[in-house]
C-alpha cells in the first residue's frame, strides 16, 4: 500500500497535506472573488458540451487578449464571496446538439463540487446563462444562404 498522498484538481489530500498547527496557532484566510471565479470557470470548461465561457463580446476580448500573451481564465464566470459562503454566475456557448438544461445542471453541479471542495466555502447558488449555441465554423467556399455574389 502507498503512502502517496491523493492528488485531485491539483490538490494534495490526506496525511501529507495537513500539517500540524502548533498550539495556539492563529490567522486569518481570505478567499478573493477572482480565486474563486477561476476555480468556478475550469469546473465548468471541464464539462461536456460546454463550447466555450462568456458571451460573444467577451469572447472577443479574451482573443485579442489571448494574441497578445494575456489569457482571462475567469470570462463569462462572476463570483461574489463572504466570510464563509459564496455565489456564482456563469454565462457560457453551448455545444450544438447538447441538451441544454442537462447542460446546465451538469455545469451546475461541478461549478458547486469544484468550489466547496477545493476553497471550503459553502456555496448558496450557480445561476447558469446559456448565452449562444456553437453550431461550427462555415465550411469554406460556401456562401451564406440568401446572399448572392456577383
Amino acid at each position: 500500500m502507498s503512502q502517496e498522498p491523493e492528488v485531485r484538481y491539483g490538490m494534495v489530500h490526506g496525511a501529507a497535506a495537513e500539517a500540524a498547527l502548533p498550539v495556539g496557532a492563529s490567522g486569518r484566510t481570505v478567499i478573493h472573488e477572482a480565486a474563486v471565479a477561476k476555480v468556478a470557470a475550469a469546473a465548468a470548461r471541464d464539462v461536456p458540451g460546454v463550447h466555450s465561457l462568456g458571451t460573444a463580446p467577451s469572447r472577443a476580448l479574451g482573443a485579442i487578449r489571448d494574441a497578445v500573451g494575456q489569457t482571462d481564465h475567469v470570462s463569462g464566470v462572476r463570483a461574489e464571496v463572504g466570510q464563509t459562503q459564496a455565489a456564482v454566475d456563469v454565462t457560457l456557448v453551448a455545444a450544438y446538439g447538447v441538451p441544454l438544461q442537462s447542460l446546465a445542471d451538469r455545469v451546475r453541479a461541478a461549478v458547486y463540487r469544484a468550489v466547496e471542495e477545493l476553497t471550503g466555502l459553502a456555496v448558496i447558488e450557480v445561476n447558469v446563462e446559456i448565452a449562444d449555441v456553437f453550431i461550427g465554423e462555415p465550411r469554406v467556399g460556401t456562401k451564406p444562404s440568401g446572399i448572392e455574389v456577383q
